[in-house]
C-alpha cells in the first residue's frame, strides 16, 4: 500500500475550529515529511507520524520531520464568473545533495493556532495535526541530486489548497 492522495478529514473540521493560521508572515509553520512505499496513509491520518518515513541512503539531505514549508500565500477567486473558491500555495520544497526514495507525503502543522475537539465541547491539545496526504505515484529516487516537489501554480484551479 502507498499514501493515498487527498486533504484529511481531521483539517476540513479542524479549519473550522480556527487551528490553521495560513498567514503568509505571521501564520503557522507547514512542514511535509517524505515516506516509503510501505506508508498506509489515508485521508483518515490526524497528525504527522515517523512510521514508514523515509531515511537518506547516504549524506544528510533529508531530516527526520521533513522540511519546512515557505507559505506562498492564500487568495480568492475574483475574476469574471467567479467560483467563489479559496486556494493556498506554498514554495516549491527541494532537497539537495539528496540520496533517498520516497513515494508519498504529508503536509502538517507543527505549530496549530488553537485545538480541535475529538467531540463537541471536548478541547484536545494538538500535536503535528495532519493536513494533506500527497502521493508521488510511484517510487521517487534520488542519488546525490536535486529532489523537488514542485507544487502547482498559485491559481484558483491549480493550487495545493482549495476550499470551493
Amino acid at each position: 500500500m502507498a499514501v493515498s492522495q487527498g486533504l484529511c478529514t481531521s483539517f476540513k473540521q479542524e479549519i473550522l475550529l480556527g487551528v490553521h493560521d495560513f498567514r503568509k508572515t505571521s501564520g503557522d509553520t507547514f512542514k511535509i515529511a517524505l515516506y516509503t512505499s510501505t506508508a498506509t496513509y489515508t485521508y483518515t491520518t490526524t497528525a504527522y507520524s515517523a512510521t514508514n518515513e523515509i531515511t537518506n541512503t547516504s549524506g544528510t539531505a533529508y531530516t527526520a520531520g521533513g522540511l519546512a514549508l515557505t507559505n506562498g500565500g492564500t487568495n480568492k477567486d475574483t475574476g469574471t464568473g467567479a467560483t467563489g473558491t479559496a486556494f493556498l500555495d506554498f514554495e516549491d520544497a527541494v532537497w539537495n545533495s539528496a540520496s533517498f526514495t520516497a513515494n508519498g507525503a504529508m503536509i502538517y502543522n507543527t505549530t496549530p493556532s488553537a485545538q480541535g475537539e475529538s467531540s463537541p465541547g471536548t478541547n484536545n491539545a494538538l500535536t503535528n495535526p495532519s493536513v494533506c496526504l500527497l502521493s508521488l505515484g510511484g517510487d521517487k529516487t534520488v542519488s546525490s541530486g536535486t529532489f523537488t516537489i514542485q507544487f502547482p501554480a498559485f491559481t484558483v484551479g491549480a493550487a495545493i489548497i482549495r476550499i470551493a
